[in-house]
């Protein structure tokens, strides 16, 4: 699908790997390139500008090894479409087949060795746009910037997003106005909404904490607002619409306790507020039944381990 994608844009064809990575260098990302077979290569470059990012396809035509200190100020979507490519992250090395993918942040340093028939997709985004597009797309971005996983992604399995890079692609080479137009910011921030949701990054986690969060503080109102009725692990997990383990998990990850620790010791602190405050609770055995407590020994004494003193004495207090 990717293989032809550019086919009018073409910088070099059947030039010297240092044509092409001189022309690289200067628009596509820094770098250091060295040839590790003696045959003579034959590399190929194509390369269109489309609103803010740059489009490009690869082919040194022989097994190379580039090295980049880092890219400055932009991410790179890189897919290979023929061939393969060995990245080599700090703590971690990638062997990259034919439709697969990985997004490279600005600043890593990787070391990339290429195959003698490797050819890859290049797509660069100014890491300005992808901070701009999350803004208004999604309201926020982390505080250390977004950043992607360094998590190779299988796009064979992602038809409709190969078919979307696919149009891209295609779009830039017959776009008549490159460098403006409705049409191509808004294929540029769709380009980015996309690759935010295929590929991991902690914006992607950042949303998924606050939707907890606020899962989260559903199920708190619901028990302020049910304080006194049996409340229990199945019928929070209901009126939020999840699973019994995630209410058990949400409770953990904020509070570290469990939910039916947490609506016990929720009632407790209410029924004292209760009889602090309320004249109309004429004794403990009233507040205790109206708080669904039944047992009435073991609540005197799991009061006193909460609050120190025995619920009459609370009450004795107020009437004091």
């Amino acid at each position: 699908m990717l293989n032809n994608v550019l086919s009018s844009a073409v910088v070099f064809d059947r030039a010297s790997p240092f044509e092409v990575s001189q022309y690289v260098n200067q628009y596509v990302g820094h770098h250091r390139l060295h040839i590790l077979d003696a045959e003579r290569p034959s590399s190929s470059l194509h390369c269109r500008q489309y609103a803010d990012i740059g489009l490009s396809r690869i082919s040194y035509g022989s097994q190379v090894k580039v090295a980049c200190p880092d890219l400055m100020g932009v991410y790179h979507f890189q897919i290979v479409t023929r061939g393969s490519c060995d990245w080599s992250f700090r703590n971690s090395e990638f062997r990259l087949h034919a439709g697969q993918a990985l997004m490279m942040n600005p600043e890593e340093k990787i070391d990339l060795t290429y195959s003698a028939d490797c050819e890859k997709l290049i797509v660069k985004v100014p890491e300005e746009v992808v901070k701009t597009v999350c803004l208004s797309q999604l309201g926020a971005v982390p505080k250390q910037g977004i950043k992607f996983e360094t998590q190779v992604v299988e796009l064979t399995h992602s038809q409709a997003f190969l078919s979307f890079i696919s149009a891209i692609f295609h779009e830039a080479s017959s776009a008549e106005d490159l460098d403006a137009g409705e049409l191509c910011s808004a294929y540029r921030d769709l380009l980015i909404r996309k690759l935010l949701q295929t590929f991991p990054n902690n914006v992607r986690q950042q949303q998924e904490s606050v939707a907890q969060d606020r899962l989260f503080q559903r199920m708190l109102g619901h028990v302020e607002a049910n304080i006194k009725n049996e409340l229990g692990v199945e019928e929070l997990a209901a009126h939020c619409g999840v699973s019994v383990r995630t209410v058990y998990n949400l409770f953990a990850k904020h509070l570290s306790t469990t939910p039916r620790l947490y609506i016990k010791q929720m009632k407790f602190k209410s029924l004292q507020q209760a009889l602090l405050t309320q004249p109309a609770l004429r004794n403990v055995t009233e507040a205790a039944l109206d708080y669904g407590f039944t047992h009435l020994g073991r609540f005197s004494s799991d009061y006193k381990q909460m609050f120190g003193e025995l619920p009459s004495e609370t009450l004795r207090r107020r009437r004091a």
